[in-house]
């Protein structure tokens, strides 16, 4: 009989410190609302920077008000949210090309 080995109280608490960590900004992001993935969501395609996910594939959308990022949770947010995000965890470097509060991957990295 093989023995299952579970994680210990340290182990444990360790994963539930990762899963509470702040939300943070990782890539740059475009959602195509029409598209859909395998579970029916809308299909977010990921890259560096905005330009580089356009030049993928044609199908991708071009509008403006698709682009945004991905998140640390998972999540698709828009250039304002994103935004905000980064603002908390200091992840603005490049203040200067910040256009009103919108986030631009220029402002990562």
């Amino acid at each position: 009989m093989m023995d299952i080995l579970l994680p210990t109280p340290e182990e444990l608490h360790h994963i539930q410190l990762r899963d509470e960590a702040p939300e943070r900004i990782l890539c740059a992001a475009i959602h195509n609302p029409d598209e859909k993935d395998l579970a029916g969501n809308p299909l977010i395609h990921c890259g560096h920077r905005h330009h580089n996910i356009l030049h993928q594939s044609k199908a991708i959308s071009r509008k403006m008000s698709h682009q945004g990022f991905l998140t640390s949770k998972g999540r698709f947010v828009n250039r304002e949210e994103a935004y905000q995000i980064a603002l908390k965890n200091n992840q603005i470097i490049g203040v200067f090309l910040v256009v009103g509060e919108q986030l631009y991957s220029e402002c990562l990295y």
